[in-house]
């Protein structure tokens, strides 16, 4: 499917969601698994058509806005930085979830820490090598759990799942967590990302089932 195609069919597909009444809980789910998701043992292939290969002697990953630092990372400096293990779950808005998924990579605290963000930044920016774009708030990056992903279950993050670096927000729809990512921005206003000018929701709680604007 190209990239076109594939982007209509999920702007159709989220019109037929909302069509058919699915909006946000006003509370949320205590379970495990949220409201509306199945459990899965594999992992889904979900991107924009585009699974760009960078080199890693190519990779770059910019981190930059309103911070008092501004950087641009290689891969070896990239790697160099302190690294951290998490087992969390994964849950896409397209109703399947992967419970006790492992990665491995660099904390979003730590670049928040090495590029030292303004007062006045609120939220995140994340842009990727495929053209992909979401947006997050700044105090949801600073859960512990969130990092920028090298590795899943011991090997490195494959260019299918959004290699060589994907962005993983656990308590999130998975969305949010962009693939391929090469710049990460922070900013004072809000600024909405590929899919939530489409129609998606811009805070992607899966336990209230906030998938839709």
């Amino acid at each position: 499917m190209s990239k076109d195609r594939y982007i209509a069919a999920k702007q159709a597909w989220a019109e037929k969601q909302k069509a058919r009444g699915v909006t946000a809980r006003t509370s949320a789910s205590a379970d495990r698994l949220p409201p509306g998701q199945k459990l899965t043992t594999g992992f889904p292939v979900l991107d924009l058509g585009v699974q760009p290969e960078v080199p890693l002697p190519d990779w770059r990953l910019k981190v930059d806005g309103l911070v008092s630092q501004p950087t641009q990372l290689s891969w070896d400096q990239f790697s160099a930085l302190p690294q951290v293990t998490d087992v969390s779950d994964f849950h896409c808005v397209t109703t399947w979830s992967k419970y006790d998924c492992t990665w491995g990579g660099v904390a979003f605290t730590t670049l928040y820490d090495l590029v030292q963000p303004q007062p006045e930044a609120k939220f995140v920016y994340f842009s990727s090598y495929d053209g992909y774009s979401t947006n997050v708030s700044l105090e949801k990056c600073l859960d512990d759990d969130v990092l920028i992903a090298t590795s899943f279950d011991g090997a490195p993050v494959s260019r299918e799942h959004g290699g060589p670096a994907r962005v993983i927000i656990p308590k999130l729809y998975a969305w949010k967590g962009a693939k391929f990512v090469n710049a990460i921005t922070f900013l004072a206003e809000d600024k909405l990302g590929f899919w939530e000018v489409r129609g998606y929701s811009n805070t992607a709680d899966p336990w209230t089932e906030d998938r839709y604007a």
